[in-house]
């Protein structure tokens, strides 16, 4: 017990003063265990995670469930691994709500890189937008595959007229690591196209994300 606290406050203090680049990938995990694994050596558990994923992002990503199954991982540390990747995220938009002005294809798409980081599942994001591209919310439309869209146009078009947006712009992901648009994203796209301009709402562009790369469906030509 004394060995790890001494272990444990080496480590605390040499991340207080040198920042996460000091540390080998499984000590990051090793780090972060501590805060959900107070009496254990977590420095097994953090190499038997690298050991089943192979890397910290896939570490990261991985479900709960899968998480759970590493000896010595229980529910707590599981969701605290899922945690990570989730706040991150949040904190982005938070930034972009106050800083970033997304009115280009190419931002709306490194907007959407970014919260698609972890993400294992197909998940469909909506961006309300004001005039001069100003982000106004991001939400999670629906989750599963693009052919069950129609089912959420009733949401996405709530969502706009909520917000008092003037744009929309759209994003899911392809977790098979293609980027590249399906015949049902074309027309998952041009359906929700013309229900927001129903509301006169424009829909700026609806972005594919794989891995780190994206398609434009507006620098497609689609939209």
């Amino acid at each position: 017990m004394t060995d790890h606290s001494g272990h444990r406050e080496r480590k605390r203090r040499q991340f207080r003063h040198h920042g996460i680049d000091a540390f080998a990938d499984h000590e990051v995990l090793e780090l972060l265990l501590y805060y959900a694994i107070p009496r254990r050596d977590t420095n097994p558990i953090a190499h038997a995670l690298m050991d089943r994923f192979g890397s910290l992002n896939a570490v990261l990503s991985a479900p709960v469930e899968e998480l759970e199954r590493v000896p010595g991982v229980g529910e707590s540390a599981a969701l605290l691994l899922k945690l990570v990747p989730q706040v991150y995220r949040r904190a982005r938009t938070s930034i972009s709500k106050n800083e970033v002005v997304l009115d280009t294809s190419e931002r709306i798409g490194e907007f959407f890189v970014e919260q698609f980081v972890a993400q294992t599942e197909e998940v469909m994001y909506q961006l309300c937008l004001d005039a001069k591209g100003r982000l106004l919310s991001c939400r999670k439309v629906c989750e599963g595959d693009i052919s069950s869209v129609g089912l959420n146009l009733r949401k996405i078009v709530e969502n706009a007229i909520l917000c008092n947006a003037v744009m929309v712009a759209l994003a899911h992901n392809h977790p098979s690591g293609v980027a590249l648009p399906s015949h049902e994203d074309k027309i998952a796209t041009l359906q929700i196209r013309d229900a927001l301009e129903a509301v006169h709402v424009r829909l700026a562009d609806h972005i594919i994300v794989a891995d780190d790369d994206y398609v434009s469906l507006r620098q497609e030509g689609l939209l």
